[in-house]
């Protein structure tokens, strides 16, 4: 017998003998056509017998242990649009012309009742993961995280997500655009990096790690290495850059392992506020919306049942109270209204454009065929954040502050521009999650959690052109790839035993529409809107609408409703009255799973909960009051920074300058709120953007000389949450400048900016010294110096 049939024979029965053990442990095995057992990761590779001979000329090398994937395993892309409503596709009945999604259902199947969690983070946590987003510790967003099992922000080390169990299976790996998975106290150069997209089992990533960026002038990292792409070109828009890089880099995946199945995870930014878009995009939609959302809502309700994608017998269920009748609108607030809803249909339609860019090069690399193509339309329903007349600047929003329908007037002409930060009227959130009542961060209703789903694969599924209803969830994403990829759910990765996955696979859907449903239960829960589907019954109760300030009642006292499902697929027919104990039994079935699944406490604060004191997580800077920085430091998240908000605060820069020096000494945020301790024309400066809406300029009365100076800044703040405080300058121990600051941002200055040394990167605080950022003179230190108890 020759000796590299003696090593495959050892090989195999060494591989095997590891298989037994593993079944012994876990009880049940998945041994692949190869002998290898793919429920334990990494697949661990074989022991050699020892070899004797002396000359390798004589000597026949064992073979090389490589994993590959499963024979004909299939590509994976999962497209993941962001705040896009059930209603607003055109694939789904909606006014958003969304052709890639359209020639995509036409090939394939579109599903009409796929749910999503209600907002962003645990969406996304699920849809990587299979698990529900409590048992990824993502109760919410990552910026809210809690102490609390199920809300820490930290994925457990017993769920392994997607990426990884691909990667070590066989595939290339790599995600692109938005991730929204990395805790914020962990966003900083000092990381740690386990939770950064390339820590979690993507070989690659091009994207911005928080739960929004700028498309004009996004906030971008290369894996963990921020980058810096040239926003200054005029045709730049951050969608267009990430679909160039996602292209490029299955282009090259390709070219040199055109055997190797890839795994692509292509979120955008977009639709997710600020709504910006190429203005040719916009001006497709001019007049497009004059008839308003309550036209728009019964027209894409005919639209729907005209396609198929709503039984014929569906009705509009009521919208919420506080959205005004179209009809009852002033002259002013329907221009305004009808200018915000073109910016977003133009977004919707551009983004949709970038997709199909992507389905094009895989069409031309030939790799379409075989390729099991996602293409969810939202991580939750449209977003009412807006408030009822929208912003300018989002910022506000999340700083208490109300925007003015006369303010929006005077800019209306800049929504969707470099110069916005845009976002729309609640009112065509509620349309565009039509034909349901409410909108994202509503887990009680499915205009929170009810979004499109096309599923592409010709390879695989034989049916085309058609609707499938069973019920399904995010968490049903990651089991389909596995069954499509023929990969099990691992059982111990690294050492660790893992949780039993949470989601079931669609698989058995995919040619047979009738097939009974194999979800029949799923808990819903986000900041105390919470709701169980079980077996065509829905129970639900709203604690909280996105625009209230604080809950409705509290969370004893909330108030249930019911609905048969099955035969009301709006919920418009409340039944909790008719069936007490229907409900009852639902409401007993809810606190049984968010039990099962670490759900409570509930947890109802949201604005709140942006304060890690309150929240009670970690914090990079764990209760400092003082900070030195040096040259080089830039790039800091907000999260990462010390926290200079409702307090008084001092600023000590040891400098050495030449005469007339200029440039940023010390920033935080970007145009549209921030501040910014600077020198002009060698006269220091304490310039504070108020949300973007008003600017205070405090400026030295003299200049600084060259050579070595120690330059300051202390703010007497006056008390309260965004309250006023006076800055006074000083050089060398004398007074140079005194001046006012009236308002100052209570909660965040911007979740796409960061505070800097020596230069203002991204978007500048003060418009006036833009492309002139960068110090001239040599920063040796900058002490910042809090006083939260002398407010």
């Amino acid at each position: 017998m020759k000796k590299a049939s003696i090593y495959f024979i050892a090989f195999t029965f060494l591989a095997m003998m590891g298989c037994n053990k593993t079944s012994e442990k876990s009880e049940t095995k998945s041994v692949s056509s190869e002998g290898l057992d793919r429920t334990v990761l990494p697949i661990k590779e074989p022991t050699y017998p020892a070899i004797t001979e002396l000359d390798a000329r004589k000597a026949t090398a064992p073979k090389r242990f490589e994993v590959k994937a499963p024979e004909k395993a299939p590509n994976v892309v999962v497209v993941l649009i962001d705040d896009i409503g059930f209603g607003h596709s055109s694939a789904f009945g909606g006014p958003i012309h969304m052709p890639t999604l359209e020639k995509l259902a036409a090939n394939g199947l579109k599903y009409n009742r796929f749910h999503t969690t209600a907002l962003c983070s645990p969406t996304r946590t699920a849809i990587l993961t299979g698990y529900n987003h409590h048992s990824n510790n993502a109760g919410a967003i990552m910026e809210v995280a809690t102490a609390f099992p199920g809300n820490t922000g930290i994925r457990p080390q017993t769920i392994t997500p997607v990426a990884q169990v691909l990667r070590m299976n066989g595939y290339s790996t790599a995600a692109f655009g938005k991730y929204h998975e990395t805790p914020p106290w962990e966003g900083s150069i000092s990381g740690p990096y386990d939770r950064w997209p390339t820590h979690s089992g993507f070989d690659k990533f091009y994207g911005f790690i928080g739960g929004e960026t700028n498309q004009w002038h996004p906030m971008v990292y290369d894996g963990t290495t921020r980058v810096y792409p040239k926003v200054d070109d005029p045709n730049y828009h951050f969608t267009n850059d990430m679909t160039d890089q996602a292209i490029g880099w299955m282009n090259t995946q390709q070219s040199l392992t055109p055997d190797k199945p890839f795994y692509l995870y292509f979120a955008t930014g977009a639709t997710h506020a600020p709504h910006h878009a190429p203005k040719e995009y916009i001006d497709k939609y001019k007049g497009k919306f004059s008839q308003g959302w309550d036209k728009v809502r019964e027209e894409t309700l005919a639209r729907q049942k005209a396609l198929g994608v709503v039984p014929e017998n569906t009705v509009l269920a009521r919208k919420p109270t506080d959205i005004k009748d179209w009809d009852k609108l002033t002259a002013d607030e329907k221009k305004l209204f009808e200018k915000q809803m073109e910016v977003f249909a133009g977004f919707g339609e551009h983004t949709d454009h970038e997709v199909g860019r992507l389905v094009e090069a895989l069409e031309e690399r030939g790799e379409l065929e075989n390729t099991i193509f996602f293409y969810v339309v939202g991580d939750n329903g449209s977003s009412a954040e807006g408030g009822m007349i929208g912003m300018f600047n989002e910022n506000t929003y999340f700083n208490g502050v109300q925007e003015t329908l006369d303010m929006q007037m005077k800019v209306i002409d800049e929504l969707g521009s470099e110069n916005a930060y845009n976002h729309f009227a609640a009112g065509w959130a509620v349309a565009g999650n039509a034909p349901f009542t409410w909108t994202k961060q509503i887990a009680s209703n499915f205009g929170g959690t009810r979004n499109g789903m096309v599923m592409h694969w010709p390879a695989g599924i034989k049916s085309k052109g058609e609707i499938r209803s069973q019920f399904h969830h995010v968490v049903d994403v990651a089991p389909t790839i596995y069954e499509a990829a023929g990969v099990p759910a691992p059982k111990i990765v690294n050492g660790i035993e893992q949780r039993p996955i949470e989601g079931v696979s669609m698989n058995y859907s995919f040619d047979n529409a009738k097939a009974a449903d194999t979800r029949t239960t799923q808990y819903f829960e986000m900041i105390g809107n919470r709701a169980i589907y079980h077996e065509g019954w829905f129970a639900a109760t709203i604690h909280k609408a996105p625009w209230e300030a604080q809950p409705r009642r509290p969370l004893q006292e909330d108030v249930w409703e019911l609905y048969n499902v099955n035969e009301d697929f709006s919920l418009a027919n409340n039944l909790a009255d008719k069936n007490p104990e229907k409900l009852e039994e639902l409401k007993k079935k809810f606190m049984d799973e968010a039990v099962k699944y670490n759900v409570l406490p509930i947890d109802d604060r949201s604005i709140e909960r942006f304060d890690p004191v309150i929240a009670g997580r970690p914090d990079l800077m764990n209760g400092r009051t003082k900070l030195v920085l040096y040259e080089g430091a830039k790039g800091i998240p907000e999260n990462a920074f010390i926290n200079v908000k409702n307090t008084s605060l001092t600023i000590t820069a040891e400098v050495d300058v030449p005469a007339n020096a200029n440039g940023v000494i010390l920033c935080q945020g970007g145009d549209f709120g921030g501040w910014s301790f600077y020198m002009q024309d060698g006269k220091p400066t304490y310039f504070y953007n108020w949300v973007g809406l008003e600017m205070y300029s405090v400026t030295s009365t003299q200049k600084v000389g060259a050579g070595k100076h120690t330059i300051k800044l202390d703010f007497a703040y006056e008390g309260g949450r965004g309250g006023s405080g006076t800055a006074t300058l000083s050089m060398d121990g004398n007074k140079i400048g005194e001046g006012r600051i009236a308002k100052t941002n209570s909660n965040t200055f911007g979740i796409d900016e960061s505070a800097d040394v020596g230069t203002d990167e991204n978007t500048p605080v003060n418009p006036a010294y833009a492309k002139r950022e960068k110090f001239t003179g040599k920063i040796k230190s900058v002490t910042i110096e809090t006083k939260p108890g002398k407010n």
